[in-house]
């Protein structure tokens, strides 16, 4: 299925030209740049806001960029139904948006990490991870502000609702504390939201799907949401 992509750059963002290389040279998709001062989605099937150091994420991250003019497009696009997905940076967007529960908040260590982990798809039956090819995957993460947070309550909501997609485990799918990076609570890696259209995640599927890094796994999550999305 061919489908049309749209990237949104910030100011700041890093990630823009890797993800939408993944999408246009790697998967063969339609896919265009947003401007964050645009307002016009161009006709997307799908919004990908991408990791990167949104205006240089100064206040909170992600606390900026949710202002931008493109951003109350994306919201609108989004209570319609469209497809969002927030990697890195972009998730932490979402979240400041009100578009998914939660907060990113300082890591445990208070250090930035950066370093390959794996992760477990704790739900297979989202758009992005119905048709991996296995449940754990091997996924690089880069931030300093990774560490998911919310309150018991909406936890709860979470679980029962499987909008827990990923979780960081270990090579064999074990989740414990012992693999979980940024102290994220419950190994939280990734969420959806309730409707299924609105997806987060840490790590990086962008940087694991070319064979020139010799890393595949990230591009199955991808692959997953062409698949499974319905026009």
């Amino acid at each position: 299925m061919k489908l049309k992509f749209g990237v949104v750059i910030f100011p700041g963002s890093n990630c823009d030209h890797d993800t939408y290389h993944v999408l246009k040279h790697i998967l063969n998709q339609e896919t265009v740049y947003l401007w964050h001062k645009d307002v016009d989605l161009q006709g997307c099937d799908a919004i990908v806001l991408p990791g990167g150091f949104s205006y240089g994420d100064y206040i909170r991250t992600g606390a900026v960029a949710k202002l931008s003019p493109i951003m109350n497009s994306v919201i609108d696009f989004a209570d319609r139904g469209g497809i969002v997905m927030g990697i890195c940076n972009g998730f932490q967007i979402l979240t400041e948006s009100g578009l998914l529960p939660g907060a990113l908040i300082k890591n445990q260590n208070l250090k930035f990490v950066c370093k390959d982990v794996y992760i477990k798809a704790v739900n297979r039956d989202s758009l992005w991870s119905k048709s991996l090819e296995k449940d754990t995957l091997l996924t690089p993460i880069a931030h300093g502000e990774g560490n998911y947070f919310t309150d018991a309550e909406t936890l709860a909501e979470l679980e029962k609702n499987d909008q827990v997609i990923f979780k960081y485990a270990s090579s064999k799918g074990e989740i414990s504390d012992v693999y979980n990076p940024n102290g994220s609570v419950s190994n939280i890696a990734g969420i959806m939201n309730k409707s299924g259209n609105v997806f987060g995640m840490m790590p990086h599927p962008e940087r694991s799907s070319d064979e020139a890094l010799r890393k595949l796994d990230g591009v199955q999550i991808f692959n997953s949401l062409i698949s499974n999305f319905i026009k």
